[in-house]
């Protein structure tokens, strides 16, 4: 049983007493893409993905298992089934206290199967059945399966019959973990044809988590181009409502990419494996302790230590300082990549990391080929601008996003001329409000500005990521050169009669003596219909033709607050990303021009009615949406019959909507009621 609270991005809501079934053990509550920070529910309590599980081998424990809790702070720790099997003393303690006694944990426990040890030492003395068993008998939270691990260097034919035995073995088992939550480990070497297979049909099977097996190889020779590949294969294949475990990842360098793409778990022995090489692990890499010339660390291990004192302690003390320095910086990393997505940077904070090693930043630039993917759980805002960090900025999907919708939904008004400015202030409005006075005074004229994104019609220039960017003046060549080849593009799509770059006076004589007329630029009734169909598709801007439309604006700022229809409050403009919040009449009016199922979700009959109350909408019962919604779009809750519920922003894309059986897909904004 469990009763609490859900809270998805900053918003809480107060849920009932219910029994949780496995499809619901696992809640997404903040997101930034498909980073994630969810909530795993186990036997021994709750766990925060992303998170880290320290290994622990019960034979050689460098750090207590009740330190990690206490001390760490660790919710979460992954020990091996095998040993504690194969060793006598070890089993029968098991068997008979129990997993969390024999390690002193109260936390959660997850146990491996002895995979790694047949890739290491070659087969292992089990079957895939027996050590399912054990691992439900000792009472692990988290069991894991026997899969046959596929090395980077097996030939296809060889990573075929791996991938099958290991299918057949997932199939064979899953049956036999009983109130264990289990472990399906996707496998396919480095083909990414294989892993998105295998991931899709472990996706059919009963299991609670997917680790992305077979990757230390990659790990150990700094082969991240291919790990971010294989990532990207297993995640397209993956039930997205399980969390994702990537197998032997404890270097803090790969947290940030890791996460980036899907992955909500991580394990390793490298802290004490490291330690014992006297290495001291970093967000941007590893060091030897005899190469240092200070500790410069604020690790509870480190800050009350010199290097000197450190160097000169006993072996086994120094070990243990070292390894609990190394988990101290893995955990704090694990942290800081949480805190960047909820406030929106996990894009920043990939992107500083990857100046950590040349084979990190190859991964981070080959994430372009996968843009389109990666745009479908792109959020349409965020809470923080956007920073550039560097070329590889340019390839992010936001940016990608802006330009195909700049494509394919802008219409250009009606004007003679078109005059572009370079990039300036924010908004470009207000920046060059003067300039578009004194154009607007002698020619019909629209305006336009270079932007980094792309072509920025002023009238979008307090849309989100327009406004809210940091940019530098000076932007590398490469850079440079992609602006350059779109504003070509929308030269040849969107021409004009006429067009020319702002040069000051001598730009106002030109077009006082070829393009003479006073202009009639109305930048309010502009924007408004510009957002529309930016954000609702190319012609929902019609729902304002041959109607009376009147805006509220704020005193302090002038931006457009509400928007009012024939007299009613249609639309209201939001400040932070300049998107538009439709009221209940705006929604109609919207849906009576977009048909299903633009914009919708379908919502089971009964539930639908509790929306229309004002209540959230749960993933459990969403019954179909259109899959071009994206996280933090305005939706439109509909009934199965398309009678409007309520009007909300999407917390999910479609796939996770149909998949989640726990958590707000919807949080509702207005309703009937």
């Amino acid at each position: 049983m469990f009763s609490g609270r859900e809270c998805v991005d900053g918003c809480e809501t107060i849920i009932s007493t219910l029994t949780l079934h496995p499809d619901e053990m696992f809640e997404l509550k903040y997101r930034d893409g498909l980073a994630r920070i969810c909530e795993l529910t186990t036997k021994h309590g709750k766990v925060t993905t992303p998170a880290l599980l320290p290994v622990v081998n019960p034979n050689q424990l460098t750090i207590r298992p009740v330190d990690m809790r206490e001390r760490f702070g660790a919710e979460i720790l992954i020990t091996n089934s095998y040993i504690i099997k194969k060793d006598p003393n070890l089993r029968e303690r098991a068997l008979k206290d129990g997993l969390h006694k024999l390690l002193g944990f109260d936390g959660s426990i997850m146990t491996d199967s002895g995979t790694f040890q047949s890739y290491v030492y070659g087969d292992v003395d089990v079957g895939h059945r027996e050590i399912v068993e054990f691992q439900s008998a000792i009472g692990s939270d988290i069991g894991t399966i026997l899969d046959v691990f596929s090395e980077p260097t097996f030939s296809r034919e060889q990573t075929e019959d791996a991938v099958n035995v290991t299918l057949s073995r997932a199939e064979d088992s899953v049956s036999l973990k009983g109130d264990m939550l289990l472990a399906g480990p996707v496998q396919g070497g480095t083909y990414q044809d294989l892993r998105e297979e295998c991931a899709k049909k472990l996706s059919t099977m009963d299991f609670d988590v997917h680790p992305i097996g077979g990757v230390v190889p990659l790990l150990e020779n700094y082969r991240y181009t291919d790990l971010a590949e294989i990532i990207i294969a297993s995640k397209k294949g993956l039930n997205p409502s399980r969390p994702v475990h990537l197998f032997g990842a404890g270097h803090p360098m790969i947290f940030p990419l890791a996460a980036l793409l899907g992955c909500d778990m991580f394990d390793s022995a490298s802290y004490a494996k490291y330690a014992r090489e006297e290495r001291m692990m970093y967000p941007t890499g590893t060091r030897f302790l005899r190469e240092m010339h200070d500790l410069a660390c604020d690790c509870p291990a480190c800050s009350k230590t010199s290097i000197k004192e450190l160097t000169q302690m006993p072996m086994e003390e120094r070990t243990k300082r070292l390894a609990e320095h190394n988990l101290f910086i893995c955990l704090s990393e694990v942290k800081k990549v949480r805190n960047a997505i909820h406030d929106g940077a996990i894009w920043e904070m990939v992107e500083m990391r990857a100046r950590a090693h040349p084979s990190l930043l190859s991964a981070l630039k080959i994430l372009k080929n996968h843009s389109k993917y990666l745009e479908v759980f792109e959020p349409t805002s965020r809470r923080g601008a956007f920073f550039y960090c560097g070329p590889e900025s340019y390839d992010r999907p936001v940016v990608e996003r802006y330009r195909e919708r700049f494509f394919t939904r802008y219409r250009k008004p009606d004007a003679k001329v078109l005059v572009g400015f370079e990039e300036s202030g924010k908004p470009y409005g207000r920046n060059y409000a003067n300039e578009i006075a004194s154009i607007s005074a002698k020619a019909d004229a629209n305006f336009l500005v270079a932007s980094f994104f792309g072509p920025a019609p002023i009238e979008l220039d307090e849309f989100y990521p327009l406004a809210q960017s940091v940019v530098p003046d000076d932007l590398d060549q490469e850079v440079r050169e992609k602006m350059r080849n779109t504003m070509e593009r929308h030269a040849h799509q969107h021409g004009y009669p006429l067009a020319v770059m702002w040069d000051g006076q001598e730009t106002l004589d030109f077009l006082e003596e070829i393009a003479p007329g006073k202009g009639d630029f109305d930048l309010d009734l502009l924007r408004v219909r510009a957002v529309l169909d930016m954000q609702f598709g190319r012609g929902a801007s019609d729902i304002l033709c041959d109607k009376k439309v009147e805006f509220v604006k704020s005193k302090n700022t002038g931006k457009i607050r509400n928007v009012i229809i024939d007299g009613i409050h249609a639309f209201s403009m939001r400040a932070h990303d300049g998107r538009l919040t439709p009221k209940m009449e705006g929604a109609k009016m919207l849906m009576d021009l977009l048909p299903p199922p633009a914009m919708r979700v379908v919502v089971e009959d009964e539930p639908a009615t509790f929306a229309e109350k004002g209540n959230n909408v749960f993933a459990k019962f969403v019954v179909d949406c259109d899959p071009g919604i994206r996280i933090k779009d305005s939706v439109f809750v509909v009934n199965t019959k398309d009678e409007l519920a309520a009007v909300g922003r999407a917390l999910m894309v479609r796939d996770e909507m149909l998949a989640f059986k726990r958590g707000i897909a919807v949080r509702v904004k207005e309703s009937v009621d």
